[in-house]
């Protein structure tokens, strides 16, 4: 579904990703682990146009998007759900669902993606109309993986869903990562909790100083000594 052929990314005069190739076939899981500041949020911003790659290609369905506008890529089937979640503090939740169907004119399937976000979501049907500026940390994670789905995606970018939430409610939102995946969604997951990325992915790249250092199957790099050593708290 996405082939990633040896990008070169830049901020300015520094390379935050270096040759960078992986892909992410039809109904996987696939999950990015790696240190802070390795290059696994910059890859997600280029794969979804908000950064240009130097060099390299990436292909989405068989077709180049590299360097295409962002909007484009939503409207090819590419949803990204940012780190820090990046809800309109200032809109209702509902207003924010709206916004992720904004390309969408197909007026009957977008009411019905609505009952399935609050399906998933029975929070933010509770909070339909409050402002999201006034949900909590976990609200605001589900909102944002919501108004991604609301554009109806082929593939999921999902940057550090867990990022600041209670353990309790890690559990639950990596359940429902799982309940999006089994709805046909494919997901491309960036994740510092590699022990619960991990146990959900059915493959995983390790990203260090922004180059792929390791790649394999989910339960090859949980055996694997040295990434337990590294990223798994030694367990």
């Amino acid at each position: 579904m996405l082939k990633v052929d040896q990008i070169d990314v830049y901020y300015g005069n520094i390379q935050a990703l270096k040759e960078v190739s992986l892909q992410v076939n039809e109904g996987e899981i696939v999950t990015l682990i790696g240190a802070n500041g390795a290059g696994k949020s910059t890859l997600l911003k280029t794969l979804s146009g908000l950064l240009k790659p130097k060099s390299g290609k990436i292909e989405y369905l068989g077709s180049s998007i590299s360097g295409k506008p962002a909007q484009s890529i939503v409207k090819n089937g590419i949803s990204h759900v940012p780190e820090g979640r990046r809800v309109f503090a200032n809109m209702t939740v509902e207003e924010n669902l709206e916004l992720g169907a904004f390309l969408r004119k197909d007026k009957q399937e977008i009411r019905k993606d609505f009952e399935k976000v609050y399906e998933l979501f029975p929070r933010l049907l509770e909070r339909k109309k409050q402002q999201s500026g006034t949900l909590s940390g976990g609200e605001q994670q589900m909102l944002a993986m919501g108004r991604a789905l609301m554009a109806r995606p082929k593939l999921l970018l999902l940057d550090e869903p867990s990022m600041g939430l209670a353990p309790l409610l890690v559990k639950t939102i990596f359940n429902i990562i799982e309940e999006i995946n089994k709805t046909g969604t494919t997901i491309l997951l960036v994740e510092q909790n590699a022990n619960m990325a991990l146990s959900i992915a059915n493959r995983a790249y390790v990203i260090e100083t922004g180059r792929v250092v390791v790649s394999g199957t989910a339960a090859e790099l949980q055996a694997s000594e040295q990434i337990k050593e590294a990223y798994l708290g030694g367990l």
